[in-house]
């Protein structure tokens, strides 16, 4: 893909590009970012892509080996730990502000959102699953009301994106998440707070539970 040139600095749209391949699983822990074939994939000079390169090592997404260039490092298990952490404790307030400050519309496609996860899963449909699993818990970002929550929530699942990917591959997962959504959506329709809180919370640590295993597997 080439970068549009037109959206910050060169440097910084470089970056991005980059950070992105890295976060989605593109480009891989482990992976050496090789100057001469990215200035060219890219269509940039060396300069830009190694001020990007510099950038991302700030980022703590790669790290630079003098005399032997730049390998990714991606997100590491203890990042992983600390980022399923924060979000048990972000996303069981955004739950419970949800249940009190939902919108009927918002509502409306909370439910929405599990029927269709309820169907899929009847399909085994994983690929749609985990587009309404994103779906789920965006709109009770939205629900909640605080754009401050919301904004640190979604930037936290841009970050593990391809994680949450791998632990919704775990076939067993598929099941008890949709049935944990049904929970959660339930005791928002009631407005209960409190409950929806808690469920919230026990949602995300039995996904980092579920994840940790294929993680390490992996390492």
């Amino acid at each position: 893909m080439i970068v549009d040139k037109n959206i910050k600095s060169l440097g910084e749209s470089v970056f991005l590009q980059l950070e992105e391949e890295i976060l989605n699983g593109s480009l891989k822990k482990g992976d050496t970012l090789t100057e001469t074939s990215l200035a060219q994939r890219l269509g940039v000079s060396r300069t830009p892509l190694r001020s990007a390169i510099h950038t991302l090592a700030e980022e703590g997404l790669v790290e630079i080996i003098p005399n032997k260039g730049a390998t990714v490092v991606g997100v590491s298990r203890d990042d992983l730990i600390d980022i399923y952490k924060i979000r048990m404790r972000l996303e069981g307030i955004a739950a419970g502000l949800a249940a009190k400050r939902i919108t009927p519309d918002m509502l409306s496609s909370l439910e929405e959102s599990v029927e269709l996860s309820e169907f899929y899963l009847s399909k085994s449909d994983s690929d749609h699953l985990k587009e309404l699993d994103s779906a789920f818990h965006g709109i009770i970002y939205k629900a909640s009301g605080s754009r401050h929550i919301a904004k640190i929530l979604i930037e936290l699942h841009r970050n593990i994106r391809s994680y949450r990917k791998l632990s919704l591959s775990v076939p067993s997962r598929l099941d008890k998440s949709v049935r944990e959504h049904r929970a959660i959506l339930e005791a928002i329709k009631s407005h209960n707070s409190e409950l929806a809180e808690k469920l919230c919370c026990e949602h995300i640590e039995a996904a980092l539970n579920n994840l940790l295993p294929v993680v390490d597997a992996e390492s």
